[in-house]
């Protein structure tokens, strides 16, 4: 129970990492601050500075490493883009001050402060979107940042759950249960399309807000159930949708209610369609299995392979499952895709289904100092590291293959082979027929 009291606090999320520039300058009485410095005399243009800083951010936090050189020349074309012009922008020094010059140069011809402010802001963005892979870099607002955080985090802002069925937000389950049965009684007397949606979704709200565990869950941090379980003979099926701050928690729980049950020994973890989220989920989620501070898996960046450890202990009452099945498709991705393989690597587990989908980047934020809106501040979307499969190879593109892939005409003899359990075996297909 100790985990499951810690394991509320577990909070899964990306943390932004500070580019902090200038120094610091001491006012004494009487004394004048020391004028600010800048790396090029080009920089002393706002809106010059605010593109290299962009420029220098790429270079330390990108994931491939990038030279002065490459990263000149792909700024020059992206200019050029910005410019939406034939002529390509003189670069006379392939540098990085080059790039500042060759920036400046091009600003100087801008007609207003908001001509300069837009070009500053298209150089940089189409820099960013034209980074490998393409379309995952990219500029964001604060306000873009927040749904970013939410998307990762699977919270839509926009969702009221309460609101669906017209109560207050921490309203008792009794009142859910009312609230429900009333609407509930109104909406099925209409045939209609769109009362069968409106009835679908107090449906929804109904299911989440009248268990105390989701209500809890959701009332703390507005996030929806991510992980279910039922009980299909001697096998435990954990189907886990998509990774949220609160995904290992409602795992745990469902492991531990499992425990009143006898006779379980084996366990699918079914991960088909889930889309991911923030990769800390993996390191957690494994240490379940593995104990904590063990090696989990590597990210690459820059190259070298950075070495992630799992953050969990072992969780006890996983030990009864003597057998575990981890489902996968087309649509299983991100940190989904890190977990499948790690199961792969570790023999933790039998992958069946078909190839993950092939997502292999790690996005991260990273702000900038350099305002040129007076009403909001800008940040790089980054793409930071690339995850690696079970062999090592990099799973952007390629995906995780299963052990058993259900494509092939003999999965089923093969998964009859490969596993003991009469009761996994079936639960395994059952659950990909759909049953």
């Amino acid at each position: 129970m100790r985990f499951l009291r810690s394991a509320r606090f577990l909070a899964v999320a990306i943390v932004a990492v500070a580019i902090s520039l200038g120094a610091y300058a001491y006012f004494a009485k009487g004394e004048e601050a020391a004028a600010p410095s800048y790396k090029t005399e080009a920089e002393k243009d706002l809106f010059v500075r605010f593109v290299m800083e962009g420029y220098d951010s790429i270079m330390e936090n990108y994931w491939a490493k990038t030279s002065e050189k490459d990263l000149a020349n792909h700024f020059q074309l992206s200019l050029q883009k910005a410019q939406n012009s034939i002529l390509m922008p003189v670069l006379a020094n392939i540098s990085r001050s080059g790039t500042a010059a060759m920036i400046e140069a091009a600003l100087s011809a801008a007609t207003s402060t908001d001509a300069k402010k837009r070009l500053a802001l298209d150089t940089l963005n189409v820099a960013l979107y034209n980074l490998e892979p393409v379309g995952r870099n990219g500029l964001l607002s604060q306000t873009q940042e927040t749904a970013f955080r939410e998307d990762v985090a699977n919270v839509d802002s926009s969702k009221d759950l309460y609101e669906d069925l017209g109560l207050k937000k921490g309203a008792s389950e009794e009142e859910v249960r009312l609230a429900y049965e009333a609407k509930a009684e109104a909406l099925l007397s209409d045939p209609s399309p769109e009362a069968k949606e409106k009835l679908e979704k107090i449906a929804y709200a109904k299911s989440v807000l009248a268990d105390p565990n989701t209500k809890d869950l959701y009332d703390e941090a507005k996030i929806e159930p991510t992980a279910s379980k039922s009980v299909y003979g001697k096998t435990l099926y954990m189907k886990i949708d998509r990774i949220s701050p609160t995904t290992l928690l409602e795992f745990a729980r469902g492991v531990y209610a499992a425990t009143t049950t006898p006779g379980l020994d084996s366990m699918i973890i079914d991960l088909r369609g889930n889309l991911g989220g923030a990769l800390d989920f993996a390191a957690a989620f494994l240490g379940l299995f593995l104990g904590q501070n063990q090696y989990a898996f590597d990210l690459f960046h820059q190259g070298d392979y950075e070495v992630q450890r799992t953050s969990q202990p072992r969780f006890p009452e996983l030990s009864r499952y003597k057998e575990i099945a981890v489902l996968t498709d087309g649509m299983t991705q991100s940190t989904a895709e890190v977990t499948a393989a790690a199961f792969k690597r570790f023999k933790l587990g039998t992958v069946i289904g078909e190839p993950t989908r092939g997502w292999g980047t790690v996005e991260n934020t990273f702000p900038l100092q350099s305002t040129v809106d007076e009403k909001d501040k800008y940040l790089l979307l980054l793409v930071h590291s690339i995850t690696l499969r079970d062999d090592g190879g990099p799973v952007e593109g390629r995906g995780v293959d299963p052990d058993i892939d259900t494509r092939n005409p003999s999965w089923s003899s093969e998964l009859s082979s490969k596993i003991d359990s009469s009761s996994l075996v079936k639960a395994v297909k059952d659950a990909l027929s759909g049953r």
